[in-house]
């Protein structure tokens, strides 16, 4: 069985060698711009991973893993337009070097390169796979819509942040997995229940993120802690402290929520000393050790020998023992 950091550096390889260096060079000089930014490429190595740990060889599926990268790539480009985002991993985002128009357009050549690179596994698994991708490509645009619809919507439920962020950020790993699984020719049962690993490790992940943001430490975290709370973002965090908040410590929380002019860092404190009293902080980490619990009790479920779950294992505890 081969390390993680074999599989980063088989993707990083093979990222180089996409044909990218050619006219117009308007639309693919962005594309590199945005592969070369950098990233864990965790998605695409989960692929090789899930693939390796079913007995699969996985230098024969990096294709499809490249297209998993591409495709994650895609996304952040589009969803920075949306976002109106001036930086990306520190460096400018796309939209901002060159013009809105240009990073729509190089973003959808890379959703067409994705779909060519996924397309290039054994012509057995080639219906199952594609069936795969495009069915977790439109959840992901699902969920990014219903990210949206929440800016404009004044109550979301727990359940709807939690269905938003499961399509949004969770899918992509469970179908990661999936298709990694498919062209190791896995039994059904296998593929689901790696596919709900994946899944339900990214709802864990995504929950950990919303903690992170709120009490992370900022240089490990690696941006602006209290960023969602400045910005009204509709987390766990927020989700629950609106729902459980009562009399005078409501109005609190819908004030500082109604303003429009405030000191960053008195909102961030008065809104996180309403979390302390409500203990919202236990409760998302109650929620996140929930998802996490099964999502390895799916692991548990496949039928490989332990010994080849090692890997995915290590892999799953330290994404969920993070600060940054």
């Amino acid at each position: 069985m081969h390390t993680l950091s074999y599989f980063q550096e088989l993707i990083e390889k093979g990222l180089l060698k996409l044909q990218l260096d050619k006219n117009p060079k308007e639309l693919y000089d962005p594309i590199q711009y945005m592969l070369n930014l950098g990233g864990k490429r965790m998605r695409p190595a989960l692929l090789l991973m899930s693939n390796e740990m079913f007995g699969g060889n996985p230098e024969e599926v990096l294709s499809p893993a490249l297209g998993i990268e591409v495709f994650h790539n895609f996304t952040l480009m589009h969803d920075d337009i949306m976002d109106k985002a001036p930086l990306r991993r520190s460096k400018e985002t796309v939209h901002e070097k060159w013009n809105p128009n240009i990073a729509i357009l190089s973003g959808d050549t890379m959703f067409v390169q994705s779909c060519q690179l996924m397309m290039q596994v054994n012509d057995k698994h080639l219906r199952k796979v594609m069936d795969m991708f495009h069915k977790t490509s439109i959840e992901v645009c699902e969920g990014q819509q219903f990210d949206m619809n929440f800016e404009t919507i004044d109550k979301v439920s727990i359940d709807e942040y939690l269905e938003m962020i499961a399509l949004k950020t969770a899918v992509l790993l469970g179908g990661s997995l999936a298709i990694g699984a498919i062209c190791a020719d896995a039994f059904e049962s296998d593929i689901q229940n790696i596919y709900q690993f994946g899944k339900k490790l990214g709802i864990a992940f995504q929950l950990q993120d919303d903690l992170l943001d709120v009490y992370g430490d900022a240089e490990k975290f690696g941006k602006q802690v209290g960023g969602d709370i400045i910005a009204n973002k509709k987390t766990f965090l927020l989700i629950s402290a609106c729902e459980q908040a009562k009399g005078d410590q409501l109005k609190s929380l819908q004030s500082w929520l109604d303003k429009k002019e405030f000191n960053s860092s008195d909102k961030v404190n008065a809104v996180m000393s309403i979390f302390n009293d409500l203990n919202i902080k236990e409760q998302t980490e109650k929620k996140m050790d929930q998802f996490f619990h099964e999502a390895m009790s799916h692991l548990n479920a496949v039928t490989v020998n332990d010994s080849k779950k090692e890997l995915m294992i290590s892999f799953a505890e330290k994404l969920m023992v993070r600060t940054s």
